[in-house]
């Protein structure tokens, strides 16, 4: 069940990050490659913020068996977690994952 404030938008979009095209389903909302995100959203998929930073993965979370990554906008610092999709690149979860643990 989505949440009443999510707005479903089927966009396809180029990653600011990395170059990657991505092809949108309306749930995409990070780059499968990066992992790297925009700051538009205000609730999930309104395009209600006007910030439009760079949101990079800073951390991971385990729940029911799926990846959760954490973003935090380089531009103004808001965090926001996102499940992880099956066109995630799972070598670059494992990357980050590996990242994180070293840094503890």
């Amino acid at each position: 069940m989505q949440s009443k404030n999510f707005a479903r938008n089927i966009e396809d979009f180029v990653c600011e990050n990395c170059g990657a095209t991505v092809k949108g389903n309306g749930y995409t909302n990070h780059c499968p490659k990066c992992l790297c995100s925009k700051h538009v959203d205000i609730n999930p998929g309104d395009r209600a913020e006007s910030c439009g930073g760079i949101m990079r993965p800073i951390g991971l979370e385990q729940k029911k068996g799926e990846y959760i990554i954490i973003h935090k906008c380089e531009k103004c610092g808001f965090v926001r977690k996102n499940k992880s999709s099956a066109d995630d690149d799972f070598n670059y979860i494992l990357k980050l994952a590996r990242k994180l643990a070293e840094q503890r």
